[in-house]
C-alpha cells in the first residue's frame, strides 16, 4: 500500500522543515500543523505546496482538526518545547511534549493513520558512562527530558493496543541546513567564517553529532517503521565526538583564524564527557545507519550556507 499523505507537527522547526522538503520531493501530499504564533521562516519557499492547519498541538479539538484535514497515512510528531536553553516554562514544556503527544495520538485513534512517528530525545537517558542503549534505565535530568521520556513511555504503552504503528525515534545531536542560528553548530560555523573568537566549554565535552539527512533517511523508511510498533530506536552515529575534535574540523573546513578559548564558557546542565548512542538496534531492525562522517556533514552544511549568499541562514 502506497504512502502518500503526511501530517507533520513541529514542521516550522529545523528537522520538521527539512522533513517537509523531503516529503515533497517524494511527491507527498503534506499537511503542516503549526502553532498560531509560529514564524515559518524556514517554510516560506514551500508554503504554496503544502496544506496548513493552525492550532495548539495539545488542544484535542485542534489536533482532531489537523488529522481530519490531512487524512494522513503517516503522522510525524516533531512538536516540542524546552530543547533550547531559553525555553524554561515548565508548564509549556510538559503541555507540549506530553499532552501534545497524547492529543495527537487520541486524534489518530479514530482515523485511517497507519504510522505515528514520535521524535524522542537522547536527553531522556540522562548521564551514562557507556553508549546509550534503548534498554537502559531512563534518568532524565531536566523538565524537558522528563516530558520527552514520559511521551516515549506513553507511545510504548498505547502501541500495545493501537490499530496503527507507533514508533519513537530517539534523536542525538542533529545538525545541518536550517538549524536554529543560535545553536552550537551554526554559531561556531558563523564565528569561524568571521574569524571571531570561540568561547567554549572544555575540549573533552562530548556529543554524538548526526547530520540531518541521515535522520531523514530513517524517517522515510515507512514500511520498516510500520513493522516496529512499540519500539524505540536510537538515531545517532554511534561515534562520540569531543568538542575539541568538532572545533578543529570547523576551523579547518572554514580556513578560520578564530582564537579558541577552551573552558571560557561554563558547562550547561546537559554537558558531559560521555554522550554517544548505541545504534545497533536501528541497524538490525530498520537496516539504517548514519552515512555521514562529521566532516562530510559540516562540509555540506557550509555549502548550504554559502549557497544562500551570506554567513547566516
Amino acid at each position: 500500500m502506497a504512502w502518500s499523505r503526511f501530517l507533520v507537527t513541529g514542521a516550522a522547526g529545523f528537522i520538521g522543515a527539512s522533513l517537509v522538503r523531503r516529503l515533497l520531493e517524494r511527491g507527498g501530499d503534506v499537511t503542516l500543523f503549526l502553532q498560531e504564533a509560529t514564524d515559518p521562516w524556514r517554510l516560506k519557499e514551500i508554503l504554496p505546496q503544502v496544506r496548513v492547519v493552525k492550532g495548539d498541538v495539545a488542544d484535542p479539538a485542534a489536533a482532531a482538526k489537523a488529522v481530519a484535514a490531512s487524512a494522513p497515512d503517516a503522522v510525524y510528531h516533531l512538536a516540542a518545547h524546552g530543547a533550547y536553553e531559553s525555553q524554561k516554562d515548565a508548564d509549556r514544556i510538559l503541555r507540549t511534549n506530553l499532552m501534545g503527544t497524547w492529543a495527537m495520538l487520541e486524534a489518530c485513534s479514530s482515523s485511517s493513520v497507519r504510522l505515528f512517528v514520535h521524535a524522542g530525545s537522547s536527553s531522556e537517558y540522562g548521564f551514562k558512562k557507556e553508549p546509550m542503549r534503548e534498554s537502559d534505565l531512563l534518568q532524565p535530568n531536566s523538565v524537558y527530558a522528563v516530558g520527552k521520556a514520559a511521551a516515549t513511555h506513553l507511545c510504548g504503552h498505547l502501541a500495545t493496543r493501537s490499530k496503527f504503528a507507533i514508533v519513537t525515534l530517539r534523536l542525538f545531536s542533529v545538525y545541518g541546513p536550517w538549524e536554529e542560528p543560535t545553536r552550537l553548530v551554526p554559531t561556531i560555523l558563523r564565528r569561524c567564517l568571521q574569524n571571531q573568537p570561540l568561547e567554549m566549554v572544555p575540549r573533552e565535552t562530548a556529543r554524538d553529532f548526526i547530520f540531518v539527512d541521515d535522520i531523514l533517511d530513517a524517517f522515510l523508511r515507512w514500511d520498516g517503521l510500520a513493522a516496529l510498533s512499540g519500539e524505540v530506536l536510537n538515531l545517532g552515529t554511534g561515534r562520540q565526538t569531543m568538542m575539541g575534535e568538532f572545533v578543529d574540523a570547523a576551523l579547518e573546513l572554514t580556513g578560520s583564524k578564530s582564537d579558541v578559548k577552551w573552558g571560557a564558557m561554563a558547562p550547561r546542565i546537559w554537558d558531559t564527557f560521555t554522550w554517544v548512542s548505541d545504534a545497533t538496534k536501528a541497524r538490525e531492525k530498520l537496516g539504517w545507519q548514519a552515512a555521514h562522517a562529521l566532516r562530510d556533514g559540516l562540509r555540506k552544511t557550509l555549502d548550504w550556507r554559502r549557497s544562500r549568499g551570506k554567513d547566516g541562514p
